[in-house]
């Protein structure tokens, strides 16, 4: 029987009079890998901060998370209960070692010094992160070894439900292979990988269950794998056209002549 790690009914988010989220639906079961693909602007960034719990939105709806509600839930405490979040753009911890961050971490989730100790060392090995332990978190580490650091730590913690936020972002093609890689090693019975990204490269190494395309604050379509291939073939608008959706053409005003001539006449876009 399919277990479900995480379920999301009718989720509403706004900030002020602004709808960012316009009730999202999805089902996230243990041991798969989905995507969630979407324009700038579509809302997975949003998605993002309301599962996980940042403040300043009002929210509606409902998310479960194996079977626990969310709502009105800190952001610690969702980390506690098994929802963890690798960033876009992970940030420097001078002072603290990385070692003692994961025994830390592992001893509020209550995972015995004998445990973690073995976990860490284990999942250092099996990421190249032996050398980083000692280090203070994520200092003079490269783009990829940052993010290649995130996974890490999840599979030490070894949450219930992982959200990738961009984690292809800002990476060259050789690292976006190496991350995807590690990515894949999560997969497990005990784990869900909700991945969000705006490009399918990624997406060439990391094989997901399912991919949902969000537009407007809605998924507005959900598939295999092929979903990423028409996206990569003909952009949104074409997934646009497709559902019957607005397709957002926006073209660039014709320039004058008068135009090129101002006090940096090589500053074009």
């Amino acid at each position: 029987m399919e277990r479900t790690a995480l379920r999301l009914e009718g989720l509403e988010a706004s900030v002020g009079d602004l709808e960012i989220l316009k009730g999202v639906d999805m089902s996230l079961p243990y041991g798969e890998v989905h995507a969630i693909m979407g324009p700038n602007g579509s809302g997975k960034s949003t998605l993002c901060h309301v599962l996980t719990g940042k403040s300043g939105y009002r929210v509606s709806g409902s998310v479960l998370m194996d079977g626990l509600a969310l709502a009105g839930m800190a952001v610690d405490e969702r980390a506690r209960a098994g929802l963890l979040q690798a960033f876009q753009y992970p940030v420097e911890v001078p002072g603290l070692g990385l070692g003692v961050l994961m025994e830390e971490a592992a001893d509020s989730l209550g995972i015995t010094e004998e445990e973690a100790g073995a976990r860490i060392a284990s999942e250092a090995r099996r990421f190249g992160m032996e050398p980083f332990l000692d280090r203070a978190v994520n200092r003079d580490l490269s783009g990829g070894e940052k993010k290649r650091s995130e996974i890490f730590q999840m599979a030490v913690l070894a949450p219930k439900v992982v959200v990738l936020d961009e984690i292809d972002s800002g990476l060259d093609i050789d690292t976006v292979r190496e991350v995807a890689q590690a990515v894949s090693e999560m997969r497990s019975d005990g784990t869900a990988v909700l991945m969000i990204t705006h490009y399918s490269r990624i997406l060439d190494y990391v094989k997901p269950d399912r991919v949902h395309i969000m537009i407007g604050g809605r998924i507005v379509d959900s598939g295999g794998p092929e979903l990423a291939d028409e996206l990569e073939e003909g952009g949104y608008d074409a997934v646009r056209s497709r559902l019957g959706l607005a397709v957002h053409a926006t073209p660039r005003p014709e320039s004058k002549v008068s135009d090129l001539f101002t006090d940096t006449p090589f500053d074009f876009d």
